[in-house]
């Protein structure tokens, strides 16, 4: 199985995200990438949400954000259990391939600690939906999320 492992995002970091952020197969669903870039520089304060960046090897593959699946408003996650962790995830251009193994290396390091993980990726992102199949995440029900937006629930158990 290929070298995944996972470290803290910090600010250092943050050039690289804004890169990737631009990067029209990102935008595409993470759009407004100032404004996302924000977002992320924002969260590293907050100790609820942690932060990795995905590496294969020593290479920089993606960006994962995770935390309590009910700590911010969040009405498409109304019927999990309470400790279910959300997975917020983009990869990086030189990480195209890669997304559903060093997902699944995550979720086996989340799934110590929770018995559920939930990912909410557009109904139109195939691409990501495959992705997060290959990592063993399930499920085709289709909500609103809090800001109006529909969005497939696919989750993973322990």
């Amino acid at each position: 199985m290929p070298d995944y492992h996972f470290r803290p995002v910090d600010r250092d970091d943050l050039p690289m995200l804004a890169e990737w952020l631009r990067d029209p197969l990102v935008a595409e669903w993470w759009p407004v990438p100032d404004h996302q870039l924000t977002l992320v520089t924002e969260d590293l304060d907050r100790a609820v949400m942690r932060q990795f960046i995905a590496l294969h090897g020593e290479k920089p593959v993606g960006y994962a954000q995770c935390y309590p699946a009910h700590h911010w408003p969040a009405p498409h996650f109304h019927d999990l259990p309470p400790d279910t962790i959300a997975i917020d995830v983009f990869g990086a251009p030189e990480g195209r391939g890669h997304g559903g193994a060093w997902l699944r290396a995550l979720g086996d390091l989340l799934l110590r600690e929770t018995s559920l993980l939930v990912i909410d990726p557009s109904p139109d992102n195939r691409r990501a939906i495959r992705a997060y199949e290959k990592a063993g995440f399930t499920g085709d029900t289709v909500r609103l999320d809090s800001e109006g937006q529909s969005v497939r629930i696919m989750t993973r158990l322990r």
